[in-house]
């Protein structure tokens, strides 16, 4: 939890970095397979950014298809990194 109240799913406040792992409620179903996100995600994500954090989300149909470690691992390096 931040010190303005606002709780996180991972973060590594030395670096003022922070991983939010976004499940299914955090999205409205469009047409298809558009997703789009909620404006409380958008809000939160908004708000931190102003605070000087990064944020970096890891959205569940991206996630849920990992199906070992590596491909895990592999993937949240790519988002790190980016």
């Amino acid at each position: 939890v931040t010190q303005q109240g606002l709780s996180l799913d991972m973060a590594q406040p030395e670096n003022m970095t922070v991983i939010e792992v976004d499940g299914p409620k955090h999205y409205l179903q469009c047409k298809g397979t558009q997703r789009v996100k909620i404006g409380r995600t958008n809000f939160k994500s908004r708000i931190l950014r102003q605070l000087g954090w990064t944020v970096i989300h890891v959205p569940y149909f991206e996630w849920d298809p990992l199906i070992n470690a590596a491909d895990q691992d592999s993937y949240l390096e790519s988002k790190i990194l980016r």
